[in-house]
């Protein structure tokens, strides 16, 4: 482990490193990477997110999120290669759902975090005004 000089202190805690001694293996950290960026887009947290209520084909999905039938398309195939999406074909249809029932899990905490934060910084702006 590196110190740099602007360390707090100069005394190792062994102590409190103990319970920090087994490290996440690197395939695990590079997968949950990759998750994470998948999930930074805005495009696809909105596909997860309607895939959480229902399965949908690729021209409901360009319907709903008002884009092309191509952009939806690659942004599935992105989640597919993620394991995040998984299809189903149908005649000449291929439907999509959800594959994964932990992102769904992140997804919602997720949201839900932006919505207590967009919350509160709502009840912050409106007190801030009251007494304005």
């Amino acid at each position: 482990m590196e110190h740099s000089q602007d360390a707090c202190c100069n005394v190792v805690h062994l102590d409190s490193l103990n319970d920090c001694v087994e490290q996440l293996e690197t395939h695990v950290v590079d997968d949950l990477s990759e998750t994470f960026k998948a999930l930074a887009d805005p495009t696809r947290i909105r596909i997860l997110y309607n895939l959480s209520k229902r399965e949908l084909c690729v021209c409901g999905l360009a319907e709903l999120l008002d884009m092309t039938q191509s952009a939806v398309s690659h942004q599935l195939r992105h989640l597919r290669d993620l394991r995040l999406v998984k299809n189903r074909r149908e005649g000449n249809t291929i439907y999509y759902r959800h594959d994964d029932a932990h992102i769904m899990g992140l997804l919602q905490m997720g949201i839900d975090h932006a919505t207590h934060i967009n919350h509160e910084s709502a009840s912050a702006k409106g007190s801030i005004n009251e007494h304005a």
